[in-house]
């Protein structure tokens, strides 16, 4: 069960902490909605702003892939200009990851869980937060803003020279201030992650009382921090060849473009798992508590999320197969590219084996999870497959690499941003969702992403090349396909939208704990105090307990 401790407790607080109380009595006991369009510095306020800020991206980020996709339903370019294709093609990749993927995982559900979790009243630097929120809404403006400057950059989202150096300079270099921006954010907001996970968690909490979705903060965050610099670095290095007369990466002028391709991905690479990481750590929460079971193998999944933290730091050269790298070093880099599948199989059996028996409930968050289970094992075995560098070689930049990340990242990590929103929606809210729409969501979501990009993995076998926007006609039917999964995915945001807006307004009343788990967000009010708790939480039971001793809930 879970206790509370009043205030005036000897129980030590820390100084952040500390400052929050003494200011408790000039709060409001909530917020009011025009506090959600400013700076703010509560942990709670900043989440929600990450997730409806990133969902905006993604509503644009989808309309250019659906453009795309009416596009390519016949071989000539008969809708989009080349050019505005390419410039969509690059804008697409670089909004659906940065903007959307990054902070509504990690910023979003990050923000406004991992205080929650560990018994925090706040981030350990609330301003600090508040300012990485802050650096998205500039770097997306910026991004947009490139469309007005030589029709916005159209070097692909991994901005490789000599082609970024020669098309729309100044689109180009939005782009890259826009990336940095985005990126100055992940390490200010990583730090704030990993002090108040490893400092500000209450006492009584011990460290196999950690749930296991701060434990994948924690590692993406680590990763973020190793990672990001060497991507800024890089861009700066491009900024620098566009716009000051050097010659870093022209290879006209001595430069080395292969180089540029080991900063980005050294950084890109990782990002995958930026991007998946928080997505483990939902489901790691959502599982055992809509199967009634505890979760199987906690130490194995927390310990899992570290080492693909450490292992993920050395896979980044199988992108760059067919860049002339050395044989040995293909080898080296199939070798831990396999080798980084393990500990995802770790995490992947302990949710099979929690589902195994339990006693599931088929919510529309559990049926996103089990989605997810589904999609990212498929896209896994693709990636498996291009890891290796025989196979790579031969369908390199072809629709099969297409079809691999989107089953990983839409199939994967979107599925699992919808889980975890159906999941915590009645704490954010402290309403609930509607189940008949949320499965309506589901449904086209699922028949949606399969007949989008199962046939994918054809295409790039039959040798169609991505990024573009004309194709030889043999592959017009299964295009065709392709393009009316897209129509499906796009109007399956329908009734999400309206289901989150609608459920936001007169939804029924949530109550403390609907789902009655068992970690401690779900132990103060729904929606919580501007603090958290009127008196702060005490551990008594692991966060994944179900079937052992009883809950008590806080109303």
């Amino acid at each position: 069960m879970t206790l509370e401790i009043p205030r005036n407790s000897s129980l030590p607080e820390t100084e952040s902490t500390s400052a929050i109380v003494s200011e408790s009595t000039h709060h409001p006991q909530k917020w009011k909605w025009y506090d959600y369009f400013r700076f703010n510095v509560d942990h709670k306020v900043i989440g929600i702003q990450y997730l409806v800020t990133a969902f905006l991206f993604y509503l644009i980020g989808g309309l250019m892939a659906v453009a795309m996709r009416v596009e390519l339903a016949t071989p000539n370019a008969d809708l989009l200009d080349p050019n505005l294709y390419n410039a969509f093609m690059t804008n697409h990749g670089t909004i659906m990851i940065f903007f959307w993927v990054v902070p509504s995982a990690i910023g979003g559900f990050g923000n406004f869980l991992v205080p929650l979790m560990v018994g925090a009243r706040d981030m350990a630097f609330p301003k600090l937060n508040a300012i990485a929120f802050w650096l998205n809404p500039p770097a997306g403006l910026l991004l947009l803003a490139s469309f007005l400057f030589g029709g916005g950059s159209q070097s692909g989202w991994t901005a490789y020279p000599p082609l970024s150096l020669v098309t729309a300079s100044v689109a180009q270099t939005l782009w890259i201030l826009a990336i940095v921006l985005v990126g100055t954010s992940s390490i200010l907001g990583s730090l704030n992650f990993i002090i108040t996970i490893l400092f500000m968690k209450v006492p009584s909490m011990k460290w196999d009382q950690i749930p296991l979705f701060c434990w994948a903060i924690l590692a993406t965050s680590v990763l973020a921090l190793l990672s990001t610099p060497v991507l800024a670095a890089g861009l700066i290095l491009l900024l620098f060849d566009l716009n000051f007369g050097t010659s870093f990466f022209k290879p006209d002028a001595g430069g080395n473009v292969v180089l540029y391709q080991h900063l980005f991905w050294f950084y890109s690479h990782p990002a995958v798992y930026l991007m998946i990481l928080p997505i483990f750590g939902i489901m790691s929460e959502v599982i055992p508590v809509h199967a009634r079971k505890p979760i199987f193998g906690y130490k194995a999944i927390a310990y899992s999320s570290l080492a693909i933290c450490f292992v993920g730091l050395f896979v980044w050269v199988h992108h760059m197969f067919t860049s002339g790298t050395p044989g040995w070093m293909r080898m080296f880099f199939t070798i831990s590219t396999l080798l980084v599948a393990v500990p995802t199989g770790v995490k992947i059996f302990g949710w099979v084996a929690t589902l195994w028996g339990g006693k599931i409930r088929f919510t529309s968050a559990m049926l996103f999870a089990i989605g997810f289970l589904m999609m990212f094992v498929l896209g896994g075995i693709g990636g498996v497959t291009l890891g290796t560098a025989p196979f790579d070689v031969h369908v390199h930049d072809t629709y099969y690499v297409v079809a691999h990340f989107h089953y990983v990242l839409f199939g994967g990590s979107v599925f699992g941003i919808y889980a975890g929103i159906y999941h915590w929606f009645p704490k954010i809210a402290g309403r609930m969702m509607n189940e008949t729409l949320g499965r309506i969501h589901f449904l086209l979501t699922f028949i949606g992403t399969n007949l989008t990009f199962l046939p994918m993995h054809e295409l790039g076998l039959q040798g169609m090349p991505r990024r573009v926007a004309m194709y030889d006609p043999q592959f017009t039917s299964l295009n065709e396909i392709c393009t009316l999964g897209a129509i499906v995915l796009a109007i399956s945001v329908i009734p999400f939208t309206i289901n989150v807006v609608w459920s936001w307004i007169a939804g029924g009343k949530a109550g403390a704990n609907p789902w009655n788990a068992k970690t401690l967000e779900w132990t103060t009010t729904s929606p919580p105090l501007i603090e958290n708790w009127e008196v702060l939480p005490v551990v008594t039971h692991g966060p994944y307990d179900y079937g052992v001793g009883v809950t008590h809930n806080i109303p």
